[in-house]
C-alpha cells in the first residue's frame, strides 16, 4: 500500500486528508431554503400570510399574523432526514411559537417550534407525529434556555428509529419515535399551518438533509 511506503509523519498527514475528504464527500447536499425574497422559497412560489419584511438578509415575522405557506414538503419519501433552521427569537413574542410545520395528506407532521421565557430566555420543542390518531413524539425541556434577539441554529435529527434535537450543533435531548416516510405535503414557516401559534422574530435559512447527519456535520455558524 502506498500509505505503508511513507514516512509516519507524511502517512498521518495523508490519512488526515484522506479522512475529512471521505467525511466531506459523505455529507450529502441539502435542500436550502434562503429567506431573501417573499417572491420564491426554493424556487417555489410561496403563500404570504399578513406582512413579513425581508430585513438584512432574512424574514421578519410580527408574531401576529405573519407567516409563509410553501406548497412542498421536502420530507416527502425520505426514511432519515436532518432539518435545521437559523432563527433569531425576540424578546415580547408569544410564550409558544411554531415557526416551522411539515405535513402531508396522511397528518405525518413534524415541527419544530419555541417557547418564550420573557427576562430568560428561549427552549426548543421538536416533534413527530406518524399521522392523525398515531403516537408523537416531543422533545422539550424548560431548562434548556436560550438567549433571546440571538442568533441560533435549531436542528431535528431522525436517523429512522430515534429523533434528536439540538442548538447550534450541541446535543439536547433524543428519543424513540416511528415516523414512515411522509407523502407530498404543504411546510409553513413563521407559524403552523393551521395559522395559530405565530412566531416573532427573524428566519434567514431552512435547511432540509435527506440523512441524519452526525453532531459534527451539524450548522453551528451564525451570522
Amino acid at each position: 500500500m502506498i500509505i505503508a511506503l511513507l514516512k509516519p509523519r507524511n502517512a498521518g498527514i495523508l490519512l488526515g486528508f484522506l479522512g475529512g475528504t471521505l467525511a466531506a464527500l459523505a455529507a450529502p447536499e441539502p435542500v436550502r431554503w434562503t429567506l431573501q425574497d417573499l417572491r420564491q422559497i426554493g424556487g417555489v412560489a410561496p403563500t404570504v400570510w399578513g406582512a413579513p419584511q425581508v430585513v438584512d438578509g432574512a424574514v421578519h415575522f410580527n408574531g401576529k399574523g405573519d407567516g409563509l405557506m410553501v406548497p412542498v414538503n421536502p420530507l416527502a419519501g425520505l426514511t432519515q432526514f436532518t432539518i435545521a433552521i437559523l432563527f433569531r427569537p425576540q424578546s415580547g413574542g408569544p410564550a409558544a411559537q411554531r415557526f416551522l410545520h411539515s405535513e402531508d395528506a396522511t397528518g405525518r407532521r413534524m415541527t419544530i417550534e419555541d417557547r418564550v421565557v420573557e427576562g430568560k430566555g428561549w427552549y426548543m420543542d421538536t416533534f413527530l407525529l406518524a399521522g392523525a390518531g398515531q403516537k408523537g413524539l416531543a422533545l422539550i425541556d424548560p431548562k434548556k434556555l436560550h438567549p433571546l434577539d440571538t442568533w441560533a441554529w435549531g436542528e431535528l435529527v431522525y436517523d429512522g428509529h430515534t429523533m434528536s434535537s439540538y442548538v447550534n450543533g450541541v446535543p439536547e435531548l433524543t428519543g424513540k419515535v416511528v415516523f414512515p416516510p411522509a407523502g407530498p405535503g404543504r411546510t409553513s414557516i413563521g407559524v403552523r399551518l393551521n395559522k395559530v401559534y405565530w412566531f416573532q422574530g427573524d428566519i434567514k435559512e431552512v435547511r432540509f438533509y435527506p440523512a441524519a447527519l452526525a453532531p459534527a456535520e451539524l450548522p453551528t455558524a451564525a451570522p
